[in-house]
């Protein structure tokens, strides 16, 4: 029989009476590339806070090694070798990559700090990732996102550890990013290190890993050889059912412009934007990351100053200065980043709901609230896009990534917004809740609002748009209509080639 670095045998963990994770096991092999899959609240999370020491199980078994291992706390995770790196990185962004590194012991056990053999020891293990560009001394508040990263992997190997969890590690990086992270994560399998990926992309998973266990509704579904197994087949796995269609099919109407930008300029990421999108369309906005999509959309809606150019919307001039305004005209925005541009985490989810159509709610004044209408306003439209939730007075916050996206999808879709911006509205979501997402953005489409669509998923732009607009460095690059799209034709506008 094979011996495992990590076992966790028949793990069982509930919340209120809410099994979160019922008889789960997970079996990771010495310098394995080990995905987790699940679709948002499979149990993912839980099953990792449980190995981190985070949560405590109620029943179940971890082996390290071979060995029972206790863990009821973080630190006894770490002194089994377990390192749990997440999508928000633990480091201190005023002190320096050496200081970070070695935060636990920055004088190895003496009386005063050793700056010298601090600095040589951080760079040796920066080098030993292929990363020696990074100096021990610059504060981590400078670095990119992607070397942020790394000094956070260089920080848990300087404590020893074996086993490596990384939560949706590519979700804010660039494609060359991406490309440096899988190097360092092969050069630590071949040293023997076990690292269990956590990723809703699954061409990485094909890409990059070993082995996959899959997770449904906190049950263990199966663990397969990524030679063995397809796409299709992974996805039927995780929600259950087949997915015949990713991108479902849209019968819209495309009718008249509702918002027009011409000559648009907002700081150094907005140089001279035009573009159009109808009533009934659903318009991509396709390019690398930093390439000024966002901004473009902030500057529209009032967040940043639009310094110059013309935004037409429903056949009026308009300059928002202010989100509020163009709300109030039934212009709406799904931020990038929910958690904080666009929830409110320790409020409730009704409340989070009926943010931006308060009028429907409430008096005239919007000083009285309704509540009776508002409970049923909130159930109609979570129920109308599958939103899994306990109450409707729970904190947004306790709900799973893809969850806390349709409360944001169905705030808008109250609202009753003629065109809305979706900025990257399936990052961190699961499959399954993006079929749903997808089915949300076809059904605005066909009551003729102008569907604004940016993301950095090529598929998801393919499938799902009617025509893309690409742009570089802040300029649009080309468009695209729906029969020109495709992966080589994006990337040659995205990178000017």
């Amino acid at each position: 029989m094979e011996a495992y670095k990590l076992e966790m045998k028949s793990i069982s963990k509930s919340f209120g009476g809410v099994k979160a994770l019922n008889d789960v096991s997970l079996r990771v092999k010495k310098g394995e590339i080990h995905a987790l899959l699940g679709e948002n609240g499979a149990g993912k999370s839980t099953l990792m806070k449980i190995l981190s020491g985070a949560y405590q199980r109620d029943s179940g078994e971890i082996l390290v090694d071979g060995q029972p291992a206790k863990i009821n706390t973080p630190k006894d995770s770490k002194q089994n070798g377990i390192a749990v790196i997440y999508q928000e990185l633990m480091l201190a962004a005023d002190l320096t990559v050496a200081e970070n590194i070695f935060i636990d012991d920055l004088a190895a056990g003496s009386v005063f700090i050793n700056w010298k053999k601090l600095h040589s020891d951080t760079t040796r293990l920066l080098v030993s990732l292929g990363f020696g560009n990074i100096s021990p001394t610059e504060k981590c508040g400078n670095l990119s996102v992607a070397h942020q990263q790394v000094v956070e992997i260089c920080k848990n190997l300087s404590r020893d550890a074996k086993i490596l969890v990384l939560d949706e590690p590519t979700s804010v990086l660039t494609f060359k990013e991406i490309e440096h992270l899988f190097e360092i994560l092969k050069r630590l399998k071949a040293n023997g290190i076990s690292i269990i990926y956590i990723s809703h992309r699954l061409e990485e998973i094909f890409k990059l890993c070993d082995t996959i266990t899959v997770l449904k509704d906190g049950c263990y579904v199966d663990t397969v050889d990524v030679q063995d197994t397809t796409r299709q087949l992974l996805v039927n796995k995780m929600v259950g059912r087949e997915l015949k269609d990713m991108f479902p099919a849209r019968n819209a109407k495309i009718g008249e412009v509702l918002l027009r930008a011409e000559d648009l300029q907002a700081g150094r990421m907005v140089d001279h934007v035009s573009f159009e999108v109808h009533g009934g369309e659903v318009l991509g906005f396709s390019g690398l990351v930093g390439s000024g999509r966002t901004e473009t959309m902030r500057a529209i809606i009032g967040v940043d100053k639009l310094e110059a150019g013309k935004v037409t919307y429903m056949g009026e001039t308009v300059k928002f200065t202010h989100p509020e305004q163009a709300v109030k005209k039934k212009l709406g925005m799904l931020p990038e980043d929910r958690k904080v541009q666009g929830l409110l985490l320790e409020q409730p989810i009704r409340l989070n709901t009926t943010l931006a159509a308060l009028s429907k709610v409430s008096d005239p004044t919007k000083t009285i609230i309704f509540h009776n209408k508002e409970k049923k306003l909130v159930a109609e439209n979570l129920s109308r896009i599958q939103t899994k939730y306990n109450a409707a007075e729970d904190e947004v916050n306790s709900l799973s990534g893809g969850n806390q996206q349709k409360v944001v999808l169905a705030r808008w879709i109250m609202a009753d917004c003629k065109c809305i911006i979706f900025d990257e509205p399936t990052r961190g979501v699961d499959v399954g809740a993006k079929v749903e997402i997808y089915n949300v953005i076809n059904a605005l489409a066909e009551q003729g609002v102008a569907v604004i669509m940016i993301s950095s998923e090529m598929p998801e732009i393919i499938g799902m748009c009617d025509r893309v607009v690409v742009m570089n460095k802040g300029r649009v690059t080309g468009e695209l209509t729906k029969n020109e799209l495709s992966e080589q034709s994006l990337i040659r506008l995205a990178m000017e080639v």
